[in-house]
């Protein structure tokens, strides 16, 4: 870390609470220009809420921030870009039935008495575009793209803002490897500009490629900061868990028995979609995990989304020798078809409902008593199962999904779809988060 580089932003004591429970408690940050600040943590360590604060989503309690040495205090986030912050969330905040160039020039459309020029608005989002050298069409509407598509489209509009400081959180959790050495590329242009780049990530090759600078927080706490020539994998780890890590996986278990004569529990042949992909033919016996590998627009999801009925398709769908028609997720849960989906804000959650009811709303069949009444006392104990199970920080039960960290709101598409005990289980992208 080069000590010459002059400190840009400066975080001093920084504490919120939400209803009573602390997220960040005496928070300290020093970011300097020129670098790569990696901030890392678990799930619910207080990263998102600290950059929120930093983005002017959310106020600090308590504490001072100081941005090229005068304070820093942003009520809102046009406050905060005015300031040369620029955030590239975790969670998608694109309108989809906008194009790729409406979202990344939203609010900032060239204009001539109120009326858009739309020639110069693509024109700019173009060269914006092809400047980042993102494999995107800004004239294609958001709601047709993938989300790995989408990221990227999300990178484009963070970047389209003349900042100082720009705030990562995450941006490779749905890329692929080429799509994410783009971005690595974009970085190593800005540090040589002298921006400040935060970075968020779990990805431990990445964080010790990329950083300059490497800060872990635990509980909302701050527990260090370290150069990354100074430190290794194994010490991150320790001071994120609190505890060294003996094992970094859990153990396999025994070797499943011998498929030989047993019918696949799914089976898919000649499968097809007009656009998407072509003749995909597969099988998964019970026991085994069959993982599916490809570059962005490669099919993938969309072959998961045929087979839980949310995309026509020709060909045949078998369970367990058995032929079935899955003409909509309905019908795909009546056969014990579970779907961890890519996109969890609009195809896994309903956000503004409580955690207690995303977990279960897969499985209200559990919990239904005579003429349709729910035992609720039964759905909120299995709901406090899982979040046991799983580790899922929430105030409680009643805490609506949107309030959540984006990991904790992907271990609630976890519980919903192990609650339904399925006999085969899609996991998109399933560490998402």
């Amino acid at each position: 870390m080069t000590a010459a580089a002059p400190a840009l932003l400066t975080l001093s004591d920084i504490s919120k609470s939400f209803t009573g429970v602390a997220a960040l408690r005496g928070i300290n940050l020093t970011i300097h220009a020129g670098q790569v600040h990696t901030l890392l943590g678990e799930n619910g360590a207080g990263k998102s809420t600290l950059i929120k604060i930093l983005a002017g989503v959310h106020q600090a309690d308590s504490g001072a921030m100081l941005l090229d040495g005068t304070p820093y205090r942003p009520a809102n986030p046009r406050q905060a870009a005015a300031r040369g912050i620029a955030v590239v969330f975790q969670e998608l905040s694109l309108c989809n039935n906008l194009t790729v160039a409406e979202n990344i020039l939203a609010t900032r459309e060239p204009a001539r008495y109120g009326i858009i020029n739309r020639k110069a608005l693509y024109r700019r989002a173009r060269e914006l575009v092809q400047d980042l050298n993102l494999p995107i069409d800004v004239e294609a509407r958001v709601a047709d793209l993938s989300i790995a598509q989408r990221q990227l489209v999300e990178i484009a509009k963070g970047l389209s803002h003349d900042a100082r400081v720009i705030i990562l959180d995450e941006p490779t959790s749905s890329l692929s490897d080429a799509e994410a050495e783009i971005l690595f590329a974009i970085i190593a242009r800005l540090k040589a500009a002298g921006k400040a780049v935060i970075y968020i990530s779990h990805r431990m090759e990445e964080i010790m490629r990329l950083s300059d600078a490497i800060t872990v927080m635990r509980d909302g706490e701050y527990i260090a900061t370290l150069p990354r020539e100074k430190t290794t994998v194994d010490e991150l780890i320790r001071l994120m868990v609190g505890r060294r890590m003996e094992q970094m996986y859990p153990p396999r278990l025994p070797q499943t028995p011998a498929t030989d004569g047993v019918p696949p529990a799914l089976e898919v042949q000649h499968f097809s979609h007009a656009h998407a992909f072509r003749d995909i033919n597969f099988a998964v016996h019970p026991g085994e995990i069959l993982g599916f590998f490809g570059l962005v627009g490669a099919g993938r999801s969309e072959v998961m989304n045929a087979i839980f009925g949310m995309l026509p398709a020709s060909g045949t769908i078998r369970l367990d020798d058995e032929t079935v028609h899955i003409k909509n997720p309905v019908e795909a849960i009546h056969y014990g078809i579970g779907f961890v989906t890519e996109n969890r804000k609009e195809q896994g959650l309903v956000l503004s409902h409580p955690v207690r009811s995303n977990i279960s709303m897969a499985a209200l069949k559990r919990f239904a008593a005579r003429l349709g009444f729910l035992r609720f006392a039964a759905e909120k104990q299995a709901a406090q199962g899982e979040v046991a199970r799983l580790a899922i920080r929430t105030a409680s039960l009643e805490a609506a999904a949107a309030t959540l960290s984006g990991g904790n709101q992907q271990k609630i598409v976890l519980a919903k779809w192990l609650g339904t005990y399925p006999h085969v289980l899609i996991l998109d992208e399933p560490t998402r988060g």
